[in-house]
């Protein structure tokens, strides 16, 4: 029997990269899964090539409503929800005495307030299982992942919105897991270092995408950030997305329940920061 057999995964961001393998890992283990992503395509694509059970829910999660209708979808595919990955999100750069109002608020956007109104989304039903357990006497815990990044902890140039959005994901994760504690919801953060996705490949060779604002932005980084990235990573390397997947699969697993308004630092041991 796998780890999550007979449980229901929403994985948001998991048409492509890290979202992908954490789909793919949890359908590995008994999981129905939620594709979620902005592409319809890649999305359907995923959900045909991972193996097991999955649905699709293709919109941009910026739009109001949308965050509930991603809930809906997956109450109505599978009956229920016990974990929620709150992984979508990409890049936008830019120094910031150049950035723009819409280009700093759109990292809010997609890395805070979408992951809030994900987690607003679920309150309801959730709150009310726990009570009707509470009652009987059982205890059934549910988990709730948010996806942020070392950058969040530490900062990073050239990415002053994107860390604030990701700073702001570490303060609504703990916040939820005082609040949420009572009714068994593992909240929990994971904070990522560098990992092989499009998003970090090399700038020229990534391509672009287009944004849920309609901005063409072009993805990665350049050739001497990625070697000096990888030369102050103790491990020697970037991360696979599948090994980004694995500290997903623990959290979402009876393994975790006692884990409780954390920030998973999986970043390969790589230092940075500020620190007295």
């Amino acid at each position: 029997m796998g780890l999550l057999e007979r449980k229901v995964a929403i994985v948001t961001g998991s048409a492509r990269g890290i979202g992908r393998a954490t789909a793919e890992l949890f359908a590995a283990e008994g999981a129905k899964v939620l594709i979620s992503g902005l592409d319809a395509e890649a999305a359907a694509h995923t959900a045909t090539e991972i193996g097991g059970e999955t649905a699709v829910f293709a919109a941009d999660l910026t739009r109001a409503g949308a965050a509930e209708e991603l809930v809906a979808t997956a109450v109505d595919a599978f009956g229920d929800v016990d974990i929620v990955v709150n992984n979508t999100g990409y890049p936008w750069d830019g120094i910031a005495h150049k950035m723009t109002d819409a280009q700093f608020q759109a990292m809010l956007d997609i890395h805070t307030v979408v992951p809030f109104r994900v987690a607003r989304a679920l309150a309801p039903r959730w709150r009310a299982q726990a009570r009707r357990e509470r009652e009987e006497g059982t205890e059934v815990f549910r988990k709730l992942i948010n996806v942020s990044s070392t950058t969040g902890m530490m900062g990073n140039p050239g990415m002053v919105n994107y860390a604030a959005g990701k700073a702001a994901l570490i303060g609504l994760t703990k916040t939820l897991a005082k609040e949420w504690g009572q009714f068994k919801i593992n909240v929990n953060a994971l904070a990522f270092g560098y990992v092989e996705t499009r998003l970090t490949a090399a700038m020229g060779e990534a391509g672009e995408i287009t944004s849920p604002t309609g901005a063409r932005i072009a993805l990665g980084i350049p050739p001497e950030q990625r070697g000096v990235a990888t030369a102050v990573i103790p491990l020697g390397r970037p991360a696979t997305p599948r090994e980004a997947a694995g500290p997903a699969l623990f959290l979402a697993s009876r393994f975790a329940d006692y884990v409780h308004g954390q920030v998973l630092n999986v970043s390969g041991g790589m230092p940075g920061g500020m620190y007295a």
